[in-house]
């Protein structure tokens, strides 16, 4: 008896499977925000070590020249560790204690330019930054709840199998190639406790996408606006909305304390609009 495709439920409109299937989701994101991958922080960790190992061992080999050239005179000798290009003519002619050296030496270039190239990588990868929460949350219960029946079940079978069954389970060790522009408090905020507002669906309708240009324009008109009295409204917004979020308030509450809120702004921005001139800029600081 044939077992039936977890992969091919009614929901689906591909018959993609595997990686493939897996890539087309990432890419369907229009945002680009779902290209996620694992860093393999531990591995690439592993491998400078043993670039730095091997270019250690190199190193000693080198002093090692070093302090036997100190002891020699011969003629041939004393004028290649002076003149690189009696050096390199003595190894390119066969002379075979420069020929040696000249492969160390050469060993030791390539090996240094791809460990700086190693290091320049992942300094780069730990200083991007990090994927959202929120989305990687979202790739990884599409990844595993893919049964024909689009019920939960107590067994999570993933995309793919193997040990790249695991790629997104740990938050810390992944990176976003693309991750949304404006990233403050109030879009945080907005993402992710009121993404419904501005969710749009995937081509299998299967997956809700926040829609970056959206909450982008949102973000624009209550953050990033030049005059006082955009910096006052995207203050309210951020109060009332973090009143909402935090407390287990009633309605009037939070209208009353939205308002009060608003009154003493319009008070402190009313007082500083005769003093030095706004340089356009909001700047959050949590109280």
């Amino acid at each position: 008896m044939s077992t039936p495709d977890i992969e091919l439920g009614p929901r689906n409109v591909t018959s993609k499977r595997g990686f493939a299937l897996v890539a087309s989701k990432i890419n369907s994101d229009v945002d680009k925000t779902t290209t996620i991958y694992r860093r393999f922080d531990e591995l690439s960790a592993r491998s400078l070590l043993f670039f730095q190992a091997e270019l250690a061992e190199l190193e000693e080999e080198l002093k090692d020249n070093d302090d036997e050239d100190s002891q020699t005179r011969d003629k041939v000798a004393l004028d290649c560790q002076r003149d690189w290009s009696v050096f390199e003519l003595s190894a390119g002619e066969g002379v075979e204690r420069e020929k040696r050296r000249m492969e160390l030496v050469m060993k030791i270039r390539e090996k240094l330019e791809k460990y700086h190239t190693a290091l320049a990588t992942q300094q780069t990868l730990l200083n991007a930054p990090p994927p959202s929460p929120s989305t990687v949350k979202a790739l990884r219960k599409w990844f595993f709840n893919n049964t024909s029946t689009g019920r939960p079940t107590s067994h999570e079978t993933p995309r793919l199998w193997g040990a790249s069954e695991r790629m997104y389970d740990n938050i810390h060790d992944l990176v976003a190639l693309r991750v949304p522009a404006d990233q403050n408090r109030l879009s945080s905020v907005v993402q992710n406790n009121f993404s419904l507002l501005f969710q749009t669906s995937s081509l299998d309708g299967t997956t809700a996408y926040i829609s970056e240009r959206s909450l982008s324009h949102f973000n624009s008109q209550y953050c990033v606006g030049g005059g006082h009295a955009s910096r006052r409204d995207h203050f309210v917004v951020y109060c009332k909305e973090s009143t909402c979020v935090v407390g287990d308030v009633e309605r009037d509450q939070i209208f009353g304390a939205t308002a009060a809120y608003a009154a003493v702004l319009v008070v402190f921005v009313s007082g500083h609009l005769g003093s030095a001139p706004s340089s356009g800029s909001c700047i959050c600081t949590p109280g």
